[in-house]
């Protein structure tokens, strides 16, 4: 499959899969006149690679997880432990967006209940006037 293809099929840029692809995260081919042709499995590699670093992970830790995943052979004790730290690193951004979802959501409470309140809402209009001096 071509550059094009494989880009229609998984959603990510030509030029993410080049990048990918020099991280040694990706492999290809190149057929007549140098062109990139791609396995079909590498599908499902895309769609595995865009899923981690959405996940937060670097490439460097992807390209480390990836040949474990196609083969078990290859999981070691090393990687259990590496990928162990990356679940604890995103459990931990995870408790800091429930804490900054929490404090928002508060934000947006007080000020519903500021704005159904004519008075309050005319003091809060004049407080944020006078923080943005």
């Amino acid at each position: 499959m071509r550059i094009g293809d494989l880009s229609a099929a998984t959603g990510a840029s030509a030029r993410s899969l080049r990048y990918y692809e020099e991280q040694g995260l990706l492999s290809s081919d190149r057929g007549p006149g140098g062109q990139r042709r791609y396995p079909e499995s590498a599908t499902e590699r895309v769609g595995l690679i865009r899923t981690l670093l959405a996940a937060g992970l670097s490439t460097s830790a992807i390209a480390d997880v990836l040949p474990c995943v196609a083969d078990e052979a290859i999981r070691t004790p090393w990687l259990s432990a590496r990928l162990t730290e990356e679940l604890r690193r995103i459990e931990a951004q995870m408790a800091e967006l429930r804490r900054t979802h929490e404090i928002l959501a508060g934000l947006v409470e007080n000020y519903t209940i500021a704005v159904d309140d004519p008075p309050l809402a005319g003091e809060l209009h004049g407080s944020a006037g006078d923080l943005r001096q």
